[in-house]
């Protein structure tokens, strides 16, 4: 009884030092590693949910080694503020558009060109072989976990557009590169978060948008923008990045199990935008009786032919800081071989 005592007595007297030292006990090999993810857009579109298909799949892979805590919808980092975020701690992994940072990331960005990208799966892995082949100096403070596109832009709007007259001045909703197609065409780009086109179509501030038509029913769009223009044009080009130190301080299988995700986790990620573009277009039509027009031949070689001094604008940029532009084109095109 005596011993038992003396015993208690103990563990009272260092859990009083513990609190007064501030003493933690050090971490065991069974002790997770927490990493945190922060994402811009809202949980339901598709960058959040390939970030929860990614923080799944490492779980399982690590064996509960690795624990990866979700912030969607720039409630860690927002989207300007993403690569400056993760490279200063803020935030373990984050993903980014490129898009939205033009004059930053100008060897990525050239797949947001209207060069020919077709879909998120092909483009996607041209993306990611892009960056693998130039390894471009703006990602040197970070290490990239996967990279995928968009599907190409569409016009999605209140009115029919089926001529450039139709098209000439009206107020779209936009971003990045797509700013420059569409003052091309001679539409109006708006520059606004996706989240707030709804309010902005509802009071008519905006005729409608150019973006890939997952937002058709990812924002509800459909139930606005009675028309589809099909331009099939301009992509927006993501990254995965992770901080550079918290990174290397990864045990080497926990790194291998990150590697080994790249190429599956943007293939994945471009395979599901593609099959979640068919639902929304079949949902659009079916639910909400949306029109999908397409440009005649004569009328979709007048609208591409206003686009080639963007290519040669960026050609001409890109030599400027002594980048190999016209072989940065053909690498994309032969990639998306």
């Amino acid at each position: 009884m005596v011993r038992r005592l003396i015993f208690s007595a103990s563990l009272f007297l260092f859990a009083v030092f513990a609190c007064l030292t501030g003493f933690q006990a050090p971490a065991t090999a069974a002790d997770p590693i927490k990493l945190s993810y922060a994402n811009f857009p809202p949980a339901p579109t598709f960058p959040c949910v390939q970030m929860e298909r990614w923080k799944v799949e490492v779980e399982k892979r690590t064996n509960g080694q690795v624990l990866v805590n979700t912030f969607p919808g720039g409630t860690l980092l927002e989207a300007k503020g993403m690569m400056d975020g993760i490279i200063a701690g803020q935030a373990d992994i984050g993903n980014i558009c490129m898009a939205y940072q033009p004059g930053r990331f100008i060897v990525t960005n050239a797949t947001s060109l209207p060069i020919g990208i077709k879909d998120a799966k092909k483009g996607s892995l041209a993306l990611l072989k892009l960056y693998e082949k130039y390894q471009p100096e703006e990602f040197k403070d970070v290490v990239v976990l996967a990279m995928f596109t968009n599907t190409p832009g569409n016009i999605m709007s209140t009115k029919p557009v089926r001529t450039l007259a139709d098209l000439k001045g009206m107020d779209l909703r936009s971003s990045g590169g797509a700013n420059d197609i569409l003052k091309a065409w001679g539409a109006n780009p708006v520059g606004m978060p996706m989240p707030a086109t709804v309010e902005a179509l509802q009071k008519g501030t905006v005729k409608g948008l150019f973006s890939s038509l997952e937002v058709m029913k990812d924002f509800k769009f459909a139930e606005m923008c009675k028309y589809v223009t099909l331009t099939d044009t301009g992509i927006y080009p993501f990254a995965v990045i992770m901080n550079k130190a918290k990174y290397a301080a990864l045990p080497a299988d926990v790194q291998k199990v990150f590697m080994d995700l790249k190429e599956e986790q943007s293939l994945w990620t471009g395979n599901y935008i593609d099959e979640l573009i068919a639902e929304a277009n079949k949902w659009s039509k079916e639910e909400n009786k949306v029109e999908f027009i397409s440009l005649s031949a004569d009328e979709a070689a007048k609208w591409d032919a206003l686009l080639t001094p963007i290519t040669e604008a960026w050609i001409k940029e890109a030599k400027e800081k002594g980048l190999p532009a016209e072989a940065i084109i053909a690498d994309i095109k032969a990639f998306l071989k």
